[in-house]
């Protein structure tokens, strides 16, 4: 049985330099985590949350899965917000896509991947929903950029509306849901401008979102 002994090296060298700057690193970090952050991404093996925004470990509690979908019937995803929210008390919880996202090209085509198209019918809800604003669209990348922000939109509102989220607030606890993407091409995170920090906030965004979503406009703003 091979036992990639490649990785157990890079390990033991890592843990090495990693000690030789901190001492105490891992003893503090055995004791205990106190994240601020929840961070709900991709899967995506080029997009790690600490280093995109240049924080230790510790300090990001991380959930990943195929395009960054929040499902309410996922009881996984649903496990991780809860014990973020109401065990490690979280102050933001930040859903964040990437351009280039395998998951959101996939959901765009009309063709069979097998099993994995049950995870994406989520995200061709999304397209559905929003199919009139991208058909205006000629370039496929562009369309593709822009299925990828309203589906973080999305999935930010999907966080809001776990009852999770919503007992948190009735219980006057400050968290705040963000919606973010990250660009390979130039290691950039941009903020959607979706923060919402309360039921009422939720509310007003659901109307907003209801009048339609175009990031030619976000764009034009920003």
């Amino acid at each position: 049985m091979r036992k990639l002994e490649s990785l157990f090296r890079k390990n033991r060298a890592w843990a090495k330099k990693e000690k030789e700057k901190k001492p105490e690193l891992f003893t503090e970090l055995s004791k205990q985590q106190t994240p601020n952050y929840l961070w709900i991404g991709c899967s995506d093996s080029r997009i790690l949350a600490n280093r995109i925004v240049d924080l230790p470990a510790g300090e990001i509690f991380v959930h990943r899965n195929i395009a960054n979908v929040v499902v309410h019937t996922d009881l996984n995803s649903l496990s991780v917000i809860q014990y973020a929210v109401e065990v490690l008390k979280v102050k933001h919880i930040i859903v964040c896509g990437h351009y280039g996202c395998g998951g959101i090209e996939a959901a765009m085509e009309d063709k069979d991947h097998g099993l994995i198209d049950n995870w994406l019918r989520h995200i061709k809800d999304v397209r559905r929903f929003h199919a009139g604003k991208l058909a205006e669209i000629s370039d496929y990348t562009e369309k593709l950029n822009q299925l990828c922000e309203l589906n973080v939109i999305e999935q930010v509102r999907n966080v809001c509306n776990t009852t999770i989220v919503q007992n948190a607030w009735k219980q006057g606890y400050q968290l705040d849901v963000h919606g973010w993407v990250y660009d390979m091409r130039d290691g950039i995170l941009t903020d959607l401008d979706s923060c919402i920090s309360s039921n009422e906030q939720l509310q007003e965004r659901n109307k907003k979102h209801e009048e339609g979503y175009d990031r030619r406009q976000y764009q034009a703003k920003n």
